[in-house]
C-alpha cells in the first residue's frame, strides 16, 4: 500500500509546478541586472509598474532587492491577490476586474500613464508583467466605453476565443496594449520582466504586449470578429474604429521598426514550461516514468479532455506490471460556451477525461490554472479517477447533462473534486497530470 492517495501524490505534483513558477523567486533572479542597468547608465530614479495576477509578489521582490532606489510604483491586479502584508508607502496598489476589466482597471492606469508622462530622463522604468494584463491594464481608445470593451471581450470569451484572438482585438480597442505603452514612455529605458501565461511564449500576446512590437492589425481584428460570427453582436464603436485603422484614420499600434522600442528590454522569467519542467523533476524521484505531452496543449477543452484520456488508456494496456506512468501537459484550452451552467476549462476538460475513463482502475487525473482559479469560480480546477462518473450516476446525476450545460463546477461540487488552493500569485496558463499506477 502506498503512503498517499493518489490525490495527495498528483497534488503534490501540481505543487511543484506552482514552486517552479513562484513569481517573486522568478524577478529575484533579474535584480542583479536591474541594478547593473541602472548604475552602469547613471539612473537616479527607479519606477516599477506591475500589472497582472502575479504583480504582488513580483512587486515583492523589487522591494525587497531594490526597495532603496524604488522613487514611486503602482500594481493593477485582481481582487484577493495582493497580501496585504506586503504593501509599501511607495506603491499604490489597484485590485481590479478579470476576465472583464472594471473601473478599478480604467483608473490604476489612468495613473500608470500619468506616472510614465510624468517621469524623466534620468528615470529607468521597470514593468513586471503577468498573466491576466490584458483585462488588468485596460485604457479604452477614444470613443470606445469601458461597458463596450467589457461586452467585446465577453462576445470573444463565449465565443470560444483563444488568447491570441482575443488579445488582436484587445491591442486594437486600447491606449496601452500593443506597444503603445512603451510608446507612452518613449524615449525612457524600460525593462520589463514577463511571467508568461501563453502558448509559445509569444512576447506580443502576454498581456497583449504593452511594451512589445505588435505583430497584427485593424484588419486581423476585424477577421477574428468575422470568423466567430459577432459582426452585428459587436458595439458599433468598436466596429467603426477597426474600420477607421484600416483606412488609416486610427494610428496603428507600433510595430518592429518604430522607435519607440529602442530602449526597451523585454525578458521572461516564468513559463509554463518551467512548470513543467518542476512537475516532471518531481514525479521521476517519486518513480514514475514520465512523459511531457506538450507544453503548447490548445482548443476546445471538452475535446482535448476525450485526447488526453485516451493516451491514458493507451499507455496503461501497454505498460509493464508495477510499472508507475506520469503523463504531463500544459497550455490553455478554450470553451464554447452553449449551456447556462458554471466552470472553467480545467473543470470541463476533466469532466470530459472522466467521462473517457469510466470504470478503468489505476488512472487518476488533474487539470488545474496555476493561477488557482478556473473561470468565475474558487476552484483551481479538478481532480477525477475511474470512480467520478460511476459515483455521480449512483447519485442520479447525468454527466453528459452536466457537460452539455457548461456546468462542471456544480458536478464536481456534488461528486467531489474540486481542487481548491486559493490564489497562487502566479500565472502560467494550465497543468495536466495523469497518473498511471495500480
Amino acid at each position: 500500500m502506498e503512503p498517499y492517495s493518489r490525490r495527495d501524490q498528483i497534488t503534490v505534483l501540481f505543487r511543484a509546478a506552482l514552486h517552479a513558477a513562484d513569481p517573486y523567486e522568478a524577478v529575484r533572479l533579474y535584480t542583479g541586472h536591474i541594478l547593473s542597468v541602472y548604475e552602469n547608465e547613471a539612473f537616479q530614479k527607479l519606477i516599477v509598474i506591475g500589472f497582472g495576477k502575479a504583480a504582488s509578489p513580483m512587486m515583492k521582490a523589487i522591494m525587497d532587492d531594490l526597495g532603496e532606489r524604488v522613487r514611486a510604483g503602482i500594481i493593477i491586479t485582481k481582487y484577493g491577490h495582493v497580501d496585504l502584508r506586503d504593501k509599501n508607502d511607495f506603491i499604490e496598489v489597484y485590485e481590479a476586474g478579470h476576465p472583464l476589466p472594471d473601473e478599478n482597471g480604467v483608473k490604476g492606469t489612468e495613473e500608470v500613464i500619468n506616472l510614465l508622462k510624468e517621469t524623466d530622463g534620468n528615470t529607468l522604468v521597470l514593468c513586471l508583467i503577468s498573466g491576466g494584463g490584458s483585462a488588468l491594464l485596460v485604457s479604452p481608445l477614444s470613443g470606445i466605453t469601458l461597458r463596450e470593451k467589457q461586452k467585446a471581450t465577453e462576445l470573444l470569451l463565449n465565443a470560444g476565443a483563444d488568447i491570441f484572438e482575443l488579445n488582436t482585438l484587445r491591442k486594437h480597442i486600447s491606449l496601452v496594449k500593443g506597444g503603445r505603452l512603451a510608446e507612452i514612455a518613449y524615449p525612457k529605458r524600460v525593462i520589463s520582466l514577463i511571467l508568461s501565461d501563453v502558448i509559445g511564449d509569444r512576447l506580443d500576446v502576454i498581456a497583449s504586449g504593452p511594451t512589445v512590437p505588435d505583430r497584427t492589425s485593424y484588419r486581423d481584428a476585424v477577421k477574428i470578429i468575422e470568423r466567430y460570427g459577432l459582426s452585428n453582436a459587436m458595439p458599433r464603436s468598436i466596429t467603426d474604429t477597426l474600420a477607421r485603422g484600416i483606412k488609416g484614420l486610427v494610428p496603428e499600434t507600433p510595430k518592429e521598426s518604430s522607435p519607440v522600442f529602442e530602449k526597451v528590454e523585454n525578458i521572461i522569467v516564468g513559463s509554463n514550461k518551467s512548470a513543467i519542467n518542476a512537475v516532471r523533476d518531481r514525479a521521476v524521484i517519486s518513480g514514475f516514468e514520465t512523459s511531457i505531452v506538450s507544453s503548447e496543449i490548445q482548443g476546445e477543452a471538452r475535446f482535448i479532455g476525450k485526447w488526453l484520456a485516451r493516451k491514458a488508456l493507451e499507455l496503461k494496456a501497454s505498460r509493464v506490471p508495477d510499472e508507475k506512468i506520469c503523463l504531463i501537459s500544459g497550455g490553455e484550452t478554450t470553451v464554447t460556451v452553449r449551456g447556462k451552467g458554471m466552470g472553467g476549462r480545467n473543470m470541463e476538460l476533466a469532466l470530459s477525461f472522466a467521462l473517457e475513463i469510466e470504470g478503468k482502475s489505476g488512472i487518476t487525473f488533474l487539470s488545474a490554472g496555476t493561477d488557482g482559479t478556473d473561470g468565475p469560480t474558487d476552484a483551481a480546477g479538478a481532480v477525477v479517477d475511474g470512480e467520478t462518473v460511476r459515483k455521480a450516476k449512483a447519485l442520479g446525476m447525468n454527466p453528459e447533462e452536466y457537460l452539455e450545460n457548461n456546468d462542471s463546477y456544480h458536478f464536481f461540487q456534488k461528486v467531489g473534486g474540486l481542487l481548491m488552493s486559493g490564489p497562487t500569485g502566479t500565472n502560467v496558463m494550465d497543468i495536466q497530470i495523469a497518473l498511471l499506477n495500480e
